[in-house]
């Protein structure tokens, strides 16, 4: 029989991976769950095989081979107590940090407990015996594919990361008994760089790069200077929201844009992307902004991986990476920065006649609101709303993206509102947010620096809205899904009666005129003798038609081309009838 690889994803990924690693040397003991693995090995003349019948002793011979080489040794066995019989070695490579990888055959998770021969649980390992350890668990499609061959990346990164150690990979089998595949698959490698790697870094592309910022602590002045520098020398943009933190020169607000659903633009192409930060909630340029590939700059060096592009992670400060990949003899070149700036204020300007709703509340005050002061936001709908604007120079702006759960806003307001009595904060919350945390507001400790802005709909909005999946319910969709008519159903007394009895003043709008009656007076830089609750009602269909209308600013041609022919097929079906509209048809999609 002509050795080739099994046809088995998670094994074919496995091998493919250890080739980019340059893991070549293996000690192999004998068994059925890992015969793919191995015999995938065995037709590859990339890697060095010494079997081994005794798994503890396999593993001790590649204690002893990595120690001489300081090279990563792979040990593979089977199932059940094969496995158990690394333990003593594993804890030996713990504690002298040597690069042992582990990779133990398993049949279906499913069946442990089941009373099934040879089925263990290797689920909860000792502490003191790997770093890291990962399932690979059957493929079934392209999203497996993705997170297996990223959880087999994480797996190689860790064994000489800070010093080095054992690592195990619990690797699933089917039995296949199919090994007739001839090449391996193409894989993605994702490698882990240190500071102490800085005078082996990758080349930087010359293409369009851009630095995406998730939810950040305050940057300081030598940080934004540096990535300003390293902006003009590299003629890239920061793409960033507005809980990022990031207020240099080269900022680029880009969800209005990114969210043009109908329109492509080559700003949008990136040749290179660096991520920094944590979660964010700019779900448009997460979605949106094309990624040919992601270097992720942090100083925990985890691999994270929203982006699906992931090559590089740069365990160091940021300070430290732009810094080096700054050019020396740069030209300054900000021509990206005012093509971005320029989009965006184009596709701005055609902002017409929106509903009342958040969106058209944030495009309303988001660049009046005093400088100096801080703007908190509810998840969702008010992040993804207030994104859009751009914010008054000077204004400090956070959301609870971390767990990105609906409770806690305005007590994370509140909270910050504390430290420093003689600067405004102002909050901006959906109802359901602001019911659920509403009990804060009777700490006695609050002051007269709050401006608290709650978008009453009477609902989660956000499962109305005409893409989300609740939509499709209709009003049925309020009865359970989006929670419709608690809290005294959007009643214009209950939150007026709590606010003003807890020595806030209160006020409410119904419409757009009567929101930009109150509107200065809630934006007033000067803090008044009482914080303010400031109530608006709005409703679920205007919340998601502004929406709508926000995605649609922009069309390329061939969109505005569909656009027409569907409004002529309407037009005719009504006109002509069936017969009619087949001929129109006809002649609209001759070449």
């Amino acid at each position: 029989m002509e050795l080739k690889y099994a046809n088995e994803k998670g094994v074919l990924y496995l091998v493919a991976l250890l080739k980019e690693h340059g893991i070549k040397r293996v000690f192999a003991s004998p068994g059925t769950t890992n015969l793919s693995f191995v015999a995938s090995l065995q037709c590859d003349t990339f890697f060095e095989i010494y079997s081994c019948v005794d798994e503890r002793s396999a593993a001790y011979m590649a204690c002893g081979m990595a120690a001489e080489t300081g090279e990563p040794v792979v040990i593979t066995c089977t199932g059940a107590t094969a496995s158990r019989n690394y333990m003593s070695a594993l804890t030996e490579a713990y504690y002298r940090k040597l690069p042992i990888l582990a990779v133990t055959g398993t049949q279906n998770t499913e069946r442990i407990g089941q009373l099934d021969a040879q089925i263990i649980d290797r689920s909860s390992l000792p502490k003191d015996i790997a770093t890291l350890s990962v399932d690979i668990s059957r493929i079934h499609d392209t999203i497996d594919e993705y997170f297996c061959q990223l959880k087999i990346n994480k797996a190689l990164c860790q064994l000489k990361r800070r010093g080095g150690g054992p690592v195990h990979i619990n690797l699933f089998t089917s039995y296949n008994r199919n090994f007739s595949i001839a090449q391996l698959p193409p894989v993605r490698k994702i490698e882990r760089l240190s500071y102490d790697t800085l005078t082996n870094m990758p080349e930087m592309t010359s293409g369009k790069i851009g630095i995406f910022v998730g939810s950040h602590n305050d940057f300081s002045d030598t940080e934004v200077e540096v990535i300003e520098r390293f902006c003009e020398s590299r003629n890239a943009v920061v793409f960033c929201d507005h809980t990022s933190g990031y207020y240099g020169k080269y900022k680029v607000n880009f969800s209005l844009v990114a969210y043009q659903k109908e329109a492509t633009y080559d700003l949008c192409q990136l040749d290179l992307c660096i991520h920094i930060g944590e979660i964010s909630a700019e779900y448009a340029c997460i979605e949106n902004l094309k990624k040919k590939v992601v270097w992720r700059v942090s100083p925990d060096g985890e691999i994270r991986d929203p982006f699906h592009a992931l090559r590089y992670v740069f365990e160091m400060t940021e300070i430290d990476f732009f810094n080096f990949y700054t050019l020396n003899d740069m030209t300054e070149d900000t021509t990206y920065w005012h093509e971005c700036k320029e989009t965006y204020n184009r596709v701005l300007s055609k902002i017409d006649n929106l509903p009342f709703s958040n969106i058209w509340i944030a495009s309303q005050i988001a660049h009046k609101l005093p400088s100096g002061s801080a703007l908190h936001l509810g998840i969702l709908n008010c992040t993804r709303s207030w994104n859009l604007f751009e914010l008054t120079e000077g204004v400090r702006s956070y959301s609870n993206v971390g767990g990105f759960g609906i409770d806690g806003g305005v007590s994370s307001l509140i909270g910050a509102s504390l430290v420093n009595k003689d600067k405004l904060y102002f909050g901006v919350v959906g109802d359901l947010a602001f019911f659920y945390d509403m009990n804060c507001l009777g700490n006695r400790h609050i002051g007269n620096n709050v401006r608290l802005l709650i978008v009453n709909n009477g609902k989660g909005t956000e499962f109305r809205n005409f893409y989300h999946t609740g939509s499709l319910f209709g009003d049925l969709a309020d009865k359970y899904i989006a929670a419709g008519g608690h809290y005294g159903d959007k009643s214009h007394s209950l939150v007026k009666h709590f606010a003003e009895d807890l020595g806030f003043e209160y006020i409410s709008a119904d419409n757009k005129n009567e929101f930009l009656k109150y509107s200065e007076h809630f934006i007033d830089s000067n803090i008044t003798g009482k914080s303010i609750v400031f109530e608006t009602f709005t409703n679920n269909m205007d919340e998601s038609d502004a929406l709508l209308a926000i995605w649609s600013l922009e069309k390329d041609p061939k969109s505005i081309s569909k656009t027409l022919k569907q409004k002529i097929v309407k037009q005719t079906r009504s006109i002509l009838g069936a017969r009619g509209l087949a001929i129109i048809k006809l002649i609209m999609n001759r070449k």
